[in-house]
């Protein structure tokens, strides 16, 4: 189903479908219909207490059907919506907010002990509250909660925005120490919904799986590719992810016909060896984006459901959920073959050029570009950012804007592009983008480090990069690596913390007097001790 803006979707489908299930959580569903109608009342709601067109209104809501409700609201009243990371540190999600400068916080019992620390004081802040359960909290200054709701009409509002407008923003790993907002607009998504729904095959009998978090660019395909096929969205709850035995019995129970997510779940199932032959007998469709997906463990799964088909994708934040696909044809014969990132989607193209712009030869690796639909409009308030990774007619007046991955790529003979790694210091673990630079800012804003670098080491395990820290104490600190973890914790994401460590007297250094990063990469590869170094020279 076609559409411009993306509530559009969750309309025509209550339309055609009311009384189907549209998201289904551990606890609780929802059917299109009253989804449609909580929808319509927070959104009613928000514009009487006067959100008008792109505000910005945070989510401070774990994975729930509240969560996707308010996301549905926010764009029916013409605003922005901003998924926070629950998980995240009080100081990093003071930053998104600041950033996105959101005029409503939507909140919930839920997330009531982060929202005292996020803003202790409510009553004086310039934020808004909105409260999502009935009972209004203790010593929190709220504008509107939940009970308000059944006061507002369930009618379809007339909506004020437009195709081109900026749905959401999602924050990602920024190497100044602050968090990038990109920018995704309606149109954006819409266009790779077109493509997938299609290509995939979605249609109303499918039951698909919701496992990313909501700030994470994937939930977005899993959302808008259910609500525009009427398709069925079962949010699988993060604390399963720890579970390899309880994800492929969530897999078996609700009969999921896609599963979609970070290949390091798919890697950590296979560890565990929790997929039967023959397994999950509902289940089309496993896809995976986020991180490479190693063959061995690719030949596990598809071995096990040779029924199933598997599909690699690929694409940064930037880029809007994916740019490229590769449908693998058949289970590799070999470990050791490589998985290509394949062609672009509709509408995308992928550009492997040298320094000069300049395309490479076929098999040569240069850096990869994207172009097309999914680009975003670039960093919220960032234009010097936005210049720098996104070019405007980079082959001449009216050439089409790419973007810059940051990635090494190089288009095989068979016309399919292959990853190589990256220039910059961006990894992926676990499916999370991350800035290496980023945790090196905050450890040198740390007490009791002097200096500090960051590698990562890839180290074949299922989470991807493995990511070291080299730290030297200041002079006379008895700073113990425990302890710079917690100081850590308090200000990064768990996913961001180092699982390797060394406290050195000193970092090893270059020619040009600059920290020798691939000499410390490569004593961290040299020892097998994850809290310990060899001393360098």
């Amino acid at each position: 189903m076609n559409a411009s803006l993306l509530q559009e979707y969750l309309d025509c489908t209550a339309a055609r479908s009311p009384d189907a299930a549209a998201v289904v959580s551990d606890t609780a569903s929802i059917s299109y219909s009253e989804l449609a109608a909580r929808s319509n009342r927070l959104a009613h709601l928000l514009r009487e207490v006067g959100c008008k067109k792109s505000d910005r209104i945070g989510l401070l809501l774990p994975k729930s059907i509240d969560a996707i409700v308010a996301m549905l609201a926010s764009l029916k009243a013409g605003c922005i919506y901003v998924p926070m990371d629950t998980s995240s540190p009080v100081s990093r999600l003071q930053m998104v907010l600041e950033s996105s400068d959101s005029k409503v916080l939507l909140a919930a019992n839920s997330s009531l002990s982060l929202l005292k620390q996020l803003i202790p004081e409510s009553e004086n802040s310039r934020i808004s509250i909105g409260w999502l359960d009935d009972e209004r909290p203790g010593n929190v200054a709220v504008k509107f909660t939940g009970s308000d709701l059944s006061g507002m009409a369930a009618s379809q509002l007339d909506y004020v925005n437009r195709s081109n407008d900026v749905a959401h923003l999602l924050f990602t790993s920024g190497s100044t120490g602050r968090p990038k907002g990109v920018m995704i607009t309606h149109a954006n998504v819409a266009h790779y919904v077109h493509w997938a729904t299609r290509h995939f095959g979605y249609s109303a009998s499918d039951r698909v799986s919701g496992h990313p978090p909501l700030h994470f660019d994937l939930s977005t395909m899993d959302i808008y590719c259910a609500l525009s096929s009427g398709a069925e969205l079962h949010l699988v709850s993060p604390q399963l992810s720890l579970l390899p035995h309880k994800i492929a019995n969530f897999i078996r129970e609700r009969q999921l016909t896609q599963w979609f997510s970070v290949p390091s779940l798919l890697a950590y199932m296979a560890k565990f060896d929790v997929v039967r032959q023959d397994d999950f007998p509902s289940l089309r469709r496993v896809l995976w984006c986020g991180e490479r997906f190693t063959t061995p463990e690719l030949i596990y799964w598809m071995r096990r459901l040779p029924n199933v088909k598997f599909t690699n994708l690929y694409g940064p934040t930037e880029a809007t959920i994916a740019s490229s696909y590769y449908d693998v044809p058949a289970c590799p014969e070999s470990g050791e073959e490589q998985i290509p990132i394949g062609i672009a989607c509709d509408g995308e193209g992928l550009l492997v050029l040298d320094e000069n712009l300049k395309h490479v030869a076929a098999g040569e690796i240069g850096n990869l570009y994207i172009s097309g639909c999914g680009l975003s409009p670039g960093y919220w308030n960032d234009v010097e950012k936005t210049k720098a990774a996104f070019l405007e007619e980079p082959f001449g007046p009216g050439s089409e804007r790419i973007y810059k991955t940051g990635d090494l790529a190089s288009v095989g003979r068979d016309g399919l592009v292959y990853l190589h790694g990256r220039r910059d210091s961006q990894i992926k673990s676990r499916g999370y983008r991350i800035e290496l630079g980023e945790i090196e800012t905050v450890l040198h804003t740390t007490d009791g480090v002097r200096e500090a670098a960051v590698v990562a080491v890839n180290n074949g395990a299922f989470e991807g990069a493995t990511i070291c820290c080299a730290f030297v104490p200041e002079s006379g600190s008895k700073l113990e690596i425990p302890a710079l973890r917690q100081k850590l914790s308090s200000r990064l994401p768990a996913y961001m913390i180092p699982t390797r460590w060394a406290s050195l007297d000193g970092l090893p250094l270059n020619g040009n007097g600059k920290v020798d990063r691939p000499q410390l990469r490569l004593q961290f590869e040299q020892t097998s001790e994850p809290a310990a170094l060899p001393a360098l020279s």
